[in-house]
């Protein structure tokens, strides 16, 4: 399926003449490894967006509590549409009124490596694995490191998909855990989201 069908409910959601949000006609960059990005999202509900590049998209999940280092925490991650990838370095205030109207920011970007099998052991295409609904991959960001996976836990005709992100292997203690989203910083700019909104704000 090309980008432009796959963006279609992103950019029916959207009023780009309002909103700066990318409408999403850049190309793959051509990079080996796929791209992640974790975004804050301060909309009607606090949250953080999980979105991994899968070809030429951003496949994207709302994760109320943000990821964690703890593979004790299983995080639910509530399936959004795709997004653009230009959307990894998308950060600001989305017009209220408009679709996910609030303040985001990046809070952690880098690359992934997928890591999915069968059960004999084959690789299996990350696309293919998510369709199936289990999907293993490791981080390689800022913040994020090391192995994590994705599982659907219920979805069907009659009800809403859900999943859960879970981290695999030992946990991390070096600091980089789920933030307080309010005192977290952008790894690009270094701002937090009080201080995106208020230069926003002024412009």
């Amino acid at each position: 399926m090309a980008a432009q069908d796959r963006l279609r409910t992103y950019r029916g959601k959207r009023d780009f003449e309002r909103t700066r949000e990318p409408s999403g006609r850049g190309a793959p960059s051509g990079e080996e490894e796929p791209r992640f990005v974790v975004q804050i999202h301060d909309a009607s509900r606090m949250h953080f967006d999980f979105r991994l590049q899968v070809e030429d998209v951003l496949k994207s999940w709302s994760i109320p509590k943000g990821p964690s280092c703890d593979p004790g925490d299983k995080r639910l991650a509530v399936p959004t549409e795709d997004h653009p990838l230009e959307y990894e370095e998308f950060e600001g205030v989305i017009p209220k009124g408009e679709y996910g109207g609030g303040t985001v920011i990046v809070w952690d970007h880098g690359t992934y490596e997928p890591l999915s099998h069968d059960r004999r052991g084959r690789p299996v295409g990350f696309a293919e694995s998510l369709e199936r609904g289990h999907a293993t991959f490791r981080l390689h960001g800022a913040k994020l490191h090391g192995e994590y996976a994705l599982t659907r836990f219920r979805g069907g005709a009659d009800e809403e998909e859900a999943w859960l992100l879970v981290r695999k292997g030992p946990a991390r203690s070096d600091g980089h855990g789920t933030p307080d989203p309010r005192r977290a910083r952008s790894v690009r700019t270094g701002r937090t989201l009080a201080q995106v909104a208020a230069a926003d704000g002024e412009e």
